[in-house]
């Protein structure tokens, strides 16, 4: 769809206001999207406002539906925000009735889309939203039709959900990472798709399990943009499945060589003062990746003197389970050799898989303990079931008294962290909203 914007601009001019709940928990999916609308001219229509909190935004749509003709609020949301949302929405819907349209995108819209019309949304965007919230933009603003663009679900007039089909996945280097106009800058993705498929895992559900990297030239470019604004306080941070696969081809296969010139073009720009991290969130490791050769590049490049590697479990029958693609033996070397090299290291791991037994507790906490005594730090994770994953029927468990005596020693002692009490009551919700078949 073609607008001769130079024609309309004048009618549409500054109609519109594009509202976002710039949560904390999801501002770098929000940055993508907010960066892709500034790349289209309909960005010239637009007003922007990235609201952070529930009382900020209730307060500042108050004004902002008496002001435009317009009013659309974007949300990303995890399954672990699904209550919170919906409560949200409610709110909303009793406030504002229809004078705003409420566009929902992120994993758990992606992954449970009618379930997520059904709390009060009016659009999905399903999968990566970059292209199709351009798209819709330019449909909603003069209220074209939205059935011919992919990537959207609604409900109809009839009340009948409408699914527009899948959307193909995108060229990252098409797309800035965050939004520059509107100066919300974070972490630059460098990759999307896992080629691992992890059972409880959304990530190559939605993003594709073949891995696409942005070019080390576009990377550059928003790097130098970071710089031009910080100076030498610029920090870089990272977007990745796997922070040492970038420029693999399978994403498996590591290709160290692409890696370190994207981090020495990074060094040659920012200088010496400014600060990379490599291999810390949102930019974690796999266990057999971690090798000399890919510490090496943490410790000539990266000023992180930590990193993050998943393990999830210390059954190797577990592992096998979820699909996970390691072994037990792989995360043992990864700590020892981490810690050689004097970097602390930080370990995943996920309570209550589906398949765990008494043996499978058993031989996670002996890990758990062999780890923190080797001077590893566990974050402590309970399962979740997602939708769309293979494990989205699993049901949640309650965890185990032997789980939650160690790693409670554990925390007391400093050697653990992690939100896994508040993630056990998220699950059981969670596990009866899925069972009821209420989500999907």
């Amino acid at each position: 769809m073609i607008i001769d914007w130079i024609a309309l601009g004048k009618i549409y001019l500054k109609k519109i206001a594009f509202v976002i709940y710039y949560h904390k928990h999801n501002f770098y999916s929000l940055n993508a999207i907010a960066g892709a609308l500034e790349t289209d001219k309909i960005f010239e229509s637009m007003d922007f406002y990235f609201l952070s909190s529930q009382d900020e935004l209730v307060e500042t749509l108050k004004d902002i539906v008496k002001s435009y003709n317009k009013v659309l609020v974007a949300f990303s949301f995890f399954t672990t925000q699904f209550f919170e949302t919906r409560e949200l929405v409610d709110k909303l819907r009793c406030k504002f009735q229809k004078k705003c349209i409420l566009i929902a995108g992120g994993s758990h819209p992606t992954g449970d889309p009618s379930g997520t019309l059904k709390i009060g949304f009016d659009i999905v965007v399903i999968g990566e939203g970059e292209e199709t919230i351009i798209e819709l933009m330019n449909g909603l603003i003069i209220n074209e039709k939205i059935s011919d663009i992919r990537g959207i679900a609604y409900t109809s007039e009839d009340n009948e959900y409408i699914s527009t089909g899948k959307r193909g996945l995108i060229d990252l280097n098409k797309y800035p990472p965050f939004p520059i106009k509107n100066t919300r800058f974070g972490a630059i993705e460098i990759t999307r798709g896992c080629p691992y498929v992890c059972y409880f895992c959304q990530t190559p559900y939605i993003l594709g399990t073949i891995p696409r990297h942005r070019s080390i030239e576009t990377i550059c470019k928003y790097v130098q943009i970071l710089k031009d604004h910080y100076g030498d306080l610029t920090d870089i941070r990272f977007i990745t499945p796997n922070a040492f696969s970038y420029g693999s081809e399978d994403g498996k296969t590591l290709n160290l060589d692409k890696l370190e010139k994207l981090l020495f073009s990074i060094r040659e720009i920012i200088g010496e003062k400014a600060r990379i991290f490599v291999g810390t969130f949102p930019s974690e490791v796999r266990p057999e990746h971690v090798n000399q050769d890919s510490l090496n590049l943490v410790l000539k490049y990266g000023n992180n003197d930590n990193i993050t590697t998943g393990a999830q479990s210390g059954s190797q029958k577990i592992l096998d389970l979820c699909h996970r693609g390691h072994t037990v033996e792989d995360i043992y070397r990864a700590v020892d050799l981490t810690l050689k090299n004097n970097l602390k290291i930080n370990v995943d791991f996920i309570f209550g898989l589906p398949g765990e037994d008494d043996k499978d507790i058993e031989l996670t906490i002996e890990m758990m303990k062999n780890l923190s005594k080797k001077g590893a730090r566990i974050h402590a994770h309970s399962f979740i079931p997602l939708p769309q994953t293979p494990f989205s029927r699993e049901p949640a468990k309650k965890i185990s008294r032997v789980y939650k005596k160690e790693i409670e020693n554990l925390i007391a002692k400093g050697l653990a962290f992690g939100n896994w009490g508040t993630q056990e009551r998220l699950a059981a919700k969670i596990t009866k909203i899925l069972k009821d078949k209420k989500l999907n």
